[in-house]
């Protein structure tokens, strides 16, 4: 049996599509597997903000059409890219283990830490949520809108003289740029910016009548990870997040139950309302649903 992996052509998710299949041979020695590659719009436009052309679907809408009409079996995704809802006909499978969700700061060099960098340091995001909770901690930041994949972002603190720029650690970590190169890489503290909903959750997408590869997949799943996922997707989901507004969240796993953290505010950056709810890991979905809630009666007041 052949499996077709479908993937966007960067340096992370060809990284990332590539470590499921090897994943899924470890398990499965007798499947074979091709790794396709698919343009996206996304990919396409690179000298415009996100929430300017479009929303999150912007990164998986042609490789979803090539899933629904078969010539694909599988897509793998990043899934803080992927909208709270799929298209009809599509599913995501198990999730295999997550990587860090945190954001990190990659700094000039020369700087150390956040708190290093000068009064009206130019930071580079295209992050309303990333933007808009550092500059509550650090008001007097410069933030400047940012495009591109890693290595362009990083490059750009050079070319188009930036103090840094903010990325997922995820990226950072399964590119291993940290051995790579000079700059100073700061984890940023989840209390200084709440991370996006299921950032470091891969998302291996299929068609809901593929029973066969799902059951492929079950093999590499992780279930601590699909809690998580559970919970944030959940939220996002009942607060109907888009890039356009920031929205973050974080759920963490105790022994015997979870806490989850959800942000949301305006478009502008004006009003961001941060609060968590704690419940068992039974119902990590309906807490996402009661925490949207929550934050939503409060927007309203």
């Amino acid at each position: 049996m052949k499996i077709v992996v479908g993937s966007r052509g960067s340096k992370l998710a060809l990284y990332q599509s590539n470590w499921v299949i090897d994943k899924l041979k470890e398990k499965n020695p007798n499947l074979e597997f091709e790794l396709k590659i698919i343009k996206t719009k996304g990919d396409l436009i690179q000298n415009v903000a996100l929430d300017k052309i479009g929303d999150k679907g912007l990164f998986v809408k042609e490789i979803e059409e090539q899933l629904l009409n078969g010539e694909i079996d599988l897509a793998v995704h990043s899934m803080k890219d992927m909208p709270s809802k799929l298209p009809e006909g599509l599913m995501f499978s198990y999730s295999p283990m997550r990587e860090d969700n945190r954001d990190v700061i990659v700094l000039k060099e020369g700087y150390n830490s956040l708190e290093d960098l000068p009064k009206g340091a130019t930071i580079g995001s295209g992050s309303k949520r990333r933007k808009y909770q550092l500059l509550k901690h650090r008001p007097d930041l410069n933030i400047v809108p940012i495009r591109g994949n890693i290595d362009t972002r990083i490059r750009k603190i050079k070319d188009e003289n930036l103090d840094g720029v903010i990325l997922a650690a995820a990226g950072i970590q399964r590119l291993d740029f940290k051995s790579k190169i000079n700059n100073k890489i700061e984890y940023i503290s989840r209390d200084i910016i709440l991370p996006a909903p299921a950032q470091g959750i891969l998302a291996l997408e299929i068609r809901e009548d593929r029973k066969d590869i799902n059951e492929i997949i079950s093999s590499i799943r992780d279930e601590r990870t699909e809690i998580e996922r559970e919970a944030e997707r959940a939220f996002l989901d009942g607060i109907e997040g888009s890039c356009h507004i920031p929205v973050g969240a974080n759920c963490e796993i105790l022994e015997d139950k979870i806490v989850l953290e959800g942000l949301y505010g305006t478009e502008d950056g004006e009003i961001l309302i941060k609060k968590s709810i704690e419940g068992t890991k039974e119902k990590a979905a309906e807490l996402g649903y009661k925490l949207a809630e929550i934050i939503a009666k409060e927007m309203e007041k």
